[in-house]
């Protein structure tokens, strides 16, 4: 194992991410952000290698970056709906059943800020695997009720493919492993304390006597994110330490 000691904060992001896929088998990772790309791309070098990473248009591209593979609209709607696909997206708002907002802040007549839209949200959340990341963990984002649902939770959601794995953000690990599917805390990053994730978050998680820590990195994972996927450092500009 790795000190921990020489591990930032970004790195336990990533591993967070990369854990997120582990098992999945031969489906196509759709990690959306910096962080996420790097947790996929960490996760195909090493327990996950089965997977399939896309260029985000048509190709699929192995691990230099190079295509191996076509993966033509059809196809992937294909695989969307069969859920043959896990995908890592974000949240403006998210409550405690995991339904998402990515749409609009206040009420949808006259909303106090337009977002992006509910795009695929839908389709994704109800037909293939859909986890989050966070890179802000807060109340503004946490939040009792979602101002609207783009991206579908339990309490909403129907159909045989409809799972939330993980939520990753840069305080902790939540997970909807709890009775009733409500949204538990699963791990807190090295130097988060269980009370500092509670105070960030705006509804009652669900918490177990003991919470344990975010997994280490091994060396070797360790050596992938800092010299082979971003030798360059991206990921500590987006999560502070």
């Amino acid at each position: 194992m790795t000190p921990t000691g020489t591990i930032t904060r970004a790195e336990y992001c990533v591993i967070a991410c990369a854990e997120a896929w582990r098992d999945n088998g031969e489906v196509l990772a759709s990690p959306m952000g910096l962080i996420p790309a790097l947790g996929a791309r960490l996760a195909k070098r090493t327990f996950s290698p089965d997977l399939l990473l896309t260029d985000g248009e048509a190709m699929l591209i192995g691990l230099d970056g190079r295509p191996e593979g076509w993966l033509p609209y059809r196809r992937h709607l294909t695989m969307v709906t069969g859920g043959k696909r896990h995908v890592m997206m974000g949240a403006s708002q998210i409550d405690r059943y995991g339904n998402q907002n990515i749409s609009c802040i206040g009420d949808w007549d006259r909303p106090a800020r337009q977002l992006l839209g509910v795009r695929g949200a839908p389709v994704n959340t109800l037909n293939n695997p859909v986890s989050y990341w966070i890179p802000r963990h807060s109340p503004r984002v946490f939040v009792e009720r979602v101002d609207m649902i783009s991206g579908v939770g339990y309490d909403h959601a129907v159909g045989p493919y409809h799972r939330l794995p993980r939520v990753v953000t840069d305080l902790a690990v939540l997970d909807f492993a709890t009775p009733d599917h409500r949204m538990r805390l699963a791990s807190v990053h090295p130097g988060v304390s269980v009370d500092e994730v509670l105070a960030a978050t705006g509804f009652e998680l669900a918490v177990d006597a003991e919470v344990p820590a975010t997994r280490e990195p091994t060396s070797d994972e360790l050596r992938l994110i800092r010299e082979v996927i971003d030798p360059q450092g991206s990921r500590n500009r987006e999560v502070r330490s």
